[in-house]
């Protein structure tokens, strides 16, 4: 396997492209093919690791909801933050995401959580790490996702359309506002706890979905249809 075999959305190929030839990336690559020749199953499968990027046009990201790493658990991840595909049920954190949807923006209880109407309205759904071992989360971590993932975040804030961060948890905060340190930033940077079985007290009640549509209208963008299909 090499990155070279992905499909990436051309805008996020030109925008990241300098990136892929890194000693890093490449260091990375040669550690997923490691772990799949000891046959460790990896999540998401490998060729949906780069989606949020074939999902969500460079050009079209108005909105970026920061996730840790993929679910670990069978079935669950398809490169995605947050999101898990159709048939599957939804994780106690996504369960609390529409809890904090419903009492926000008042949507229906969503039948499924796929959440990739969002990403074809402009939300990149970016974990911090894009992959992940079987019933191990963060056993990715250090590996050189965070690093690409960063680049991701920088080449986002250097654009001039006004988009919208969307922060839960230690992991997506302290990345993301690493990268806008001593910054005056025109974007929104909106931060709560993790969706979390352990810390959803702490995040319900952000009326972040509500307050990135206000913010979109008002910098004369189409406010993003929560409602789950």
């Amino acid at each position: 396997m090499t990155f070279k075999d992905f499909f990436i959305e051309k805008g996020w190929a030109e925008a990241l492209k300098n990136e892929f030839q890194k000693e890093y990336m490449k260091n990375l690559q040669i550690f997923l093919n490691e772990e799949i020749e000891k046959n460790i199953t990896i999540y998401p499968p490998v060729q949906s690791i780069f989606n949020a990027f074939c999902q969500t046009p460079y050009d079209d990201v108005k909105v970026v909801i920061m996730g840790q790493d993929p679910y670990h658990g069978n079935g669950q991840a398809h490169g995605l933050s947050f999101s898990v595909p159709d048939g599957i049920i939804a994780p106690p954190s996504l369960k609390n995401i529409f809890k904090e949807l419903m009492q926000d923006v008042q949507i229906k209880e969503p039948k499924t959580g796929n959440l990739i109407s969002w990403t074809k309205q402009g939300v990149l759904l970016l974990n911090a790490t894009l992959s992940v071992r079987e019933s191990q989360p963060k056993s990715h971590y250090g590996k050189g996702w965070e690093l690409f993932t960063d680049k991701v975040i920088e080449v986002l804030s250097a654009r001039e359309d006004p988009i919208v961060f969307l922060l839960w948890g230690n992991s997506a905060r302290e990345k993301v506002n690493n990268i806008f340190k001593n910054q005056k930033t025109k974007h929104l940077i909106l931060q709560a706890a993790h969706p979390s079985f352990y810390s959803a007290a702490n995040f319900f009640g952000c009326r972040h979905f509500s307050k990135t549509n206000e913010f979109l209208k008002k910098n004369g963008k189409k406010p993003v249809d929560w409602q789950i299909p």
